[in-house]
């Protein structure tokens, strides 16, 4: 099982378990399941929130569209685990989730509750913990 979102398809709310497997992405809706892959562009490449493939992944979380704050869940100096809520973000009168790209330490935070913010203005930083495999 893969990770549930809540989508809008032709204005109807539905429940999504989507899967990565390398390039190709699973969605499975009401029981049915539909495989499809996401184009490579330098523009989407560089804001994929999961299946990157990369080695060395952001740590600066940004709305995709414009919405409102809900509530921030993090603080500065916090640490969180990758996939952990860090905010809610209200966008399209939907509450989405907005999880951790990365696990690491909170080093910035650029929204409070209630703040309307655009698309891609980073609203968390995260670092990531240091390593001896860099």
């Amino acid at each position: 099982m893969g990770e549930i979102r809540k989508v809008i398809i032709d204005g109807e709310e539905f429940e999504v378990d989507v899967d990565v497997d390398g390039e190709i992405y699973r969605a499975t809706i009401e029981g049915e399941t539909f495989e499809f892959k996401i184009p490579e562009s330098k523009a989407s490449g560089a804001r994929m929130r999961t299946g990157g493939g990369g080695r060395k992944r952001s740590g600066t979380v940004s709305a995709s569209m414009p919405g409102k704050v809900v509530t921030v869940e993090v603080s500065v100096g916090d640490s969180v685990e990758e996939g952990q809520t860090i905010l809610i973000l209200e966008a399209m009168k939907m509450q989405n989730e907005v999880a951790a790209p990365i696990s690491g330490k909170v080093t910035a935070v650029h929204c409070g509750d209630g703040d309307n913010v655009e698309a891609n203005v980073p609203l968390v930083v995260i670092e990531p913990p240091m390593s001896d495999e860099d």
